[in-house]
């Protein structure tokens, strides 16, 4: 691996495009090598968007947020910096790439005889590092121009504050662990004068020492915005969203004409969970093949199990195992009552309908995504239980904007995981090496042998990406996705026009959210827009609150859950505050001054909620929420203030007769 070329990507990607504008900060960045702080095992994901495991349930932490706390520092060549939580020893070599000395404090002595064998190392002879409590300082070397604090503590220690220089700058996370943190900068003004800024949410490992024993201490609200602010932008909301009806409401369909040039639309949820949200989408799409002819519904789903239902749709002959559809989890996601009474009604349309007229289903995961994942966990149940169980963790970490990015690299530390790499890879090649036997035999429609043969070429890098969390995961899925939806409409022949369900992260365009702009990720709607223009349209959706179902983890049982009021610096809290229960927002830059104001206040970016298969309310902002800038992200948006769960299909799918399959009911 080019360690240096993904350290300047780092930098550039991760720090940089973030707002981090200190040189000095960035050229240190640009220096240090991130991987000698790592375990041999770690050393790949070195330059991962994430914190990553040093052991003693320690983290390095995510690279920039070591850039953001040192800008936030001030740090100069001629200071002294005191840091409090050494760890691996990455943020004091940082400092010392810029800083005369640099103290550094750990509580660990396994940590910190470690993290000076690093920089040790490295050559560095301005570190000075010790074990002990952190919270009480190093007053045998203070004052400091600057204090670092690596972990969350629930007040700012009084020592801390005696042992910065006048004019010092102290930067801490305070707040509960498992709650919002609020990284703190607070500056000795004079003797006993010190002013306090709030920074933003963090998530750190809790503080431990004589002034960190968890009890908390208000510091102030955060606030992302001057106080009238989001008032002002709800009010102006309410000016130009428009109404809508509930969508089992004959004209709720109607609002989509307004893109009727387009030749895909892509109709996305907030969660693979919500009623409302698969009401909406089928009547959209109901309105969509009845007024205007299109032809194609692309799900987010197996193409094995789409292709069943394609096949009753069309009232086409069975075949073994069509009565077995989406069995594996999350059922929920399509094995609802919502998604039941859609089939029906395009079975019965296609009946009436002229060969050529008639819709259906194909999946757009062909790598059989749950199933593979099924397949990992099953085999590792048998030979290594322990590796299983973090297996779980880690693939729960798949769904988008699951941050919890240190179980990534959790996987590494269980010796199951090395031993049974190449097993677990060749079993999923195997497997899909039959899934694209068996889609090429389809009637010769859909993938030919070049395809079937670039796919399998793919597969070997897909599977490990997956299999240690690499972002080359997601990037890999969706070009797949694109590529099959392509395809498809490729194969029907001109004039074809599709409509595509799947979550907000895969349908809102990757290159103005988080995942684009800090991890390089692309996506199915970005992919879209790039190829089709404006013939493709993006329409987003979002909640406030109600249910919704979804499991706590990877492969556990489906659970309703209470949705948590969206956040106060959230794109779901503006849309709540305009009072209107259901609208939708066209976002185009073209359509008249009120739209375009409201479109120009909303650029900058916001948060925004995704849930996936897997809901943790526990660590909603940590685990659900990201930055994007919802105006470039979508073209429309549509909102429903209260939502409700989907009804699963109760009981386990059997066999069913002709009018029963493919849900065997």
């Amino acid at each position: 691996m080019d360690f240096a070329a993904e350290r300047e990507r780092m930098v550039a990607t991760q720090v940089e495009r973030r707002g981090v504008r200190d040189t000095w900060v960035l050229e240190a960045m640009r220096i240090v090598p991130r991987e000698t702080f790592l375990s041999d095992e770690m050393a790949e994901f070195a330059y991962e968007d994430s914190p990553l495991p040093i052991g003693q349930a320690q983290t390095i932490s995510q690279p920039y947020i070591v850039a953001k706390m040192l800008e936030a520092a001030e740090l100069g060549p001629g200071d002294r910096v005191l840091e409090v939580g050494t760890g691996s020893g990455y943020a004091a070599a940082v400092m010392a790439q810029i800083c005369r000395e640099v103290y550094s404090i750990e509580r660990h002595a396994s940590l910190a005889g470690l993290a000076g064998r690093h920089v040790e190392a490295l050559g560095y002879t301005n570190i000075h590092i010790r074990t002990g409590d952190g919270t009480q300082g190093w007053p045998a070397a203070a004052p400091f121009d600057a204090i670092i604090v690596a972990a969350g503590g629930p007040r700012i220690p009084p020592a801390l504050c005696e042992q910065l220089a006048i004019g010092g700058r102290l930067i801490i996370p305070l707040g509960e662990v498992n709650r919002a943190q609020k990284l703190t900068k607070v500056t000795r003004d004079g003797a006993a004068i010190f002013s306090q800024e709030d920074l933003g949410e963090v998530s750190f490992v809790p503080l431990i020492g004589v002034h960190g024993d968890g009890r908390m201490e208000p510091n102030g609200p955060f606030v992302r915005d001057s106080g009238a602010l989001p008032g002002s932008i709800s009010r102006l909301l309410r000016q130009v969203v428009e109404p809508l009806p509930e969508p089992g409401h004959p004209g709720f369909g109607r609002m989509i004409d307004r893109f009727i040039d387009a030749d895909v639309i892509l109709l996305g949820e907030a969660s693979h969970g919500t009623s409302e949200f698969y009401r909406a989408r089928a009547a959209v799409t109901r309105h969509l093949i009845e007024a205007h002819g299109f032809t194609t519904v692309a799900l987010e789903a197996d193409w094995p199990d789409a292709a069943a239902l394609n096949r009753y749709v069309r009232r086409k002959p069975r075949r073994d195992g069509d009565d077995r559809t989406f069995e594996r989890f999350p059922t929920w996601m399509w094995r609802n009552e919502e998604m039941r009474e859609f089939v029906e009604w395009l079975r019965l349309y296609n009946s009436d309908a002229e060969p050529d007229r008639q819709a259906g289903f194909y999946g757009l995961d062909l790598y059989n995504f749950a199933a593979s994942i099924r397949a990992v966990v099953d085999y590792l149940d048998e030979v290594d239980p322990q590796a299983a169980h973090v297996a779980r963790q880690r693939y729960g970490c798949l769904q988008p904007w699951q941050n919890e990015p240190q179980a990534y690299g959790r996987m590494a530390l269980v010796p199951g995981f090395r031993r049974c790499e190449k097993p677990v890879l060749d079993m999923l090649t195997e497997m899909l090496q039959r899934q694209l036997d068996y889609a090429a035999a389809d009637n010769g429609n859909f993938l030919d042998a070049a395809g079937n043969a670039r796919l399998v070429r793919a597969a070997e890098a897909y599977y490990r990406a997956l299999y240690y969390g690499s972002a080359d995961s997601w990037n890999l899925r969706d070009q797949h996705m694109f590529n099959t939806l392509r395809h498809v409409m490729d194969v029907q022949g001109p004039g074809t026009r599709a409509v595509v369900w799947a979550h907000n992260s895969h349908i809102g365009d990757a290159a103005h959210t988080e995942m684009g702009l800090m991890r390089d990720q692309i996506n199915l709607g970005q992919l879209c827009r790039e190829a089709w223009g404006v013939k493709a349209v993006l329409v987003g959706f979002g909640t406030h609150t109600g249910t919704v179902a979804a499991a706590s983890e990877w492969d556990g049982p489906m659970e309703i859950k209470r949705v948590m009021p969206s956040l106060p610096d959230s794109y779901e809290r503006l849309a709540h505050d305009t009072e209107v229960e259901r609208f939708l927002l066209d976002l185009r830059s073209d359509i008249g001054d009120a739209n375009d104001e409201v479109r120009r206040r909303l650029l900058q970016a916001r948060l925004e909620r995704f849930i996936g298969v897997i809901y943790l309310p526990e660590s909603e902002r940590r685990s659900h929420y990201a930055e994007c800038s919802l105006p470039r992200q979508f073209d429309a948006y549509v909102w429903m203030d209260h939502t409700s769960a989907v009804v699963p299909l109760g009981g386990a799918p059997r066999p069913g007769e002709e009018d029963t399959y493919p849900f065997g009911l």
